[in-house]
């Protein structure tokens, strides 16, 4: 996707210290003059309380010397902290161009410290991230993460979606995480936070718990009130920093495991067989048990009952079926087309 990107270069000229921050306004003084309040449509919840912007920023680590890049900066509140911190180069990425203006202020001010802000108007769920960062030394998978970090205050209605596209390129090492293991640091409603690290056994494991757990260390670092929101959510805030692992705990390519996964929680109240049995068309429904025997699973376990091994199992099996089996991959129970059966059942012929 094109994007319009402003950039503002510091003037590395931090040791002067004749050079000081020159007087802005406030984050709420900005929203008043701007004349900007939160769009219902685009889930805007703004986080302006400095302590919990601070407890945010704490949670990614020590960003001193990093290239960081904000997703959904708003009105700036977190984007000011993290001017404030020792990192190398901030880029932001925002979508409402009512927010470029007051963006364009922030930048102009920090750059007569020396501080490097470049602005990136485009939706982040459309975004080619890959040249966000710049003069980032990228590093091997299995080496240390590399000096980038991603951070945001996420809208809640795009937050789950970009975190699946996110893990996908974490899977394929593309977009950040060509430079490596790039960290993330992000805010979603505390319920999607806690799936994300639900365990075996709990009532929130779901297919978001597996696929950020297989390839990333995911942990909740911090839960936010929502009553320190402008305007106020109805929930909590999880504050969710991610590691992309050195191996992913499921060795196969991520199609393969989104779908088992997908269809193992259709039915996440019933036993895992029956949402397995929906990879399956019905000529071939013989293989679902097939493969439970060979995963060595009991088919009335639960969904939420299955470990991470035991989807890796599951998923390398459903993989050799895929190529003995041509087409089956690209079978969908719920599709009418009357080939796709067809398809599957002469494969081998």
């Amino acid at each position: 996707m094109d994007s319009d990107c402003e950039t503002e270069k510091g003037l590395h000229n931090m040791s002067n210290p004749a050079l000081r921050l020159p007087p802005i306004p406030t984050i709420q003084e900005l929203i008043r003059v701007y004349k900007l309040g939160a769009r219902k449509r685009l889930s805007q919840n703004f986080l302006l309380n400095q302590a919990a912007i601070q407890k945010l920023v704490n949670c990614a680590g020590d960003l001193k010397g990093c290239s960081v890049c904000e997703v959904g900066p708003g009105p700036g509140g977190i984007t000011r902290k993290l001017l404030q911190a020792d990192i190398k180069e901030l880029s932001v990425i925002e979508k409402d161009d009512r927010f470029m203006p007051l963006l364009r202020t922030l930048s102009a001010a920090y750059t007569y410290i020396g501080k490097n802000m470049r602005i990136f108007h485009g939706d982040v769920l459309k975004f080619n991230m890959t040249d966000t960062f710049t003069n980032v030394e990228k590093r091997d998978w299995h080496d240390e993460p590399p000096d980038v970090h991603i951070i945001g205050n996420l809208p809640f209605n795009i937050s789950t979606p970009l975190i699946i596209l996110w893990l996908r390129q974490i899977s394929q090492r593309q977009g950040p995480w060509s430079y490596g293991r790039t960290r993330l640091t992000l805010t979603f409603q505390k319920e999607v936070g806690e799936r994300m690290v639900a365990d075996i056994m709990d009532k929130q494991r779901s297919r978001l718990s597996i696929m950020c757990q297989h390839l990333c260390d995911v942990k909740v670092k911090h839960i936010i009130p929502g009553k320190v929101f402008v305007p106020a959510p109805k929930v909590d805030v999880s504050v969710v920093t991610f590691t992309p692992l050195r191996m992913p705990r499921i060795t196969q390519p991520y199609h393969i495991v989104e779908k088992v996964v997908r269809h193992t929680f259709h039915y996440r109240q019933k036993y895992c067989k029956r949402g397995l049995e929906t990879l399956f068309p019905p000529d071939l429904s013989h293989l679902c048990g097939e493969m439970l025997d060979k995963a060595d699973i009991d088919p009335t376990t639960r969904p939420q009952q299955l470990s991470i091994d035991e989807f890796d199992r599951l998923c390398s099996i459903y993989s050799s079926y895929c190529e003995e089996y041509r087409g089956l991959f690209e079978y969908y129970y719920r599709d009418q087309h009357p080939n796709s059966v067809e398809l599957i059942a002469t494969a081998g012929d």
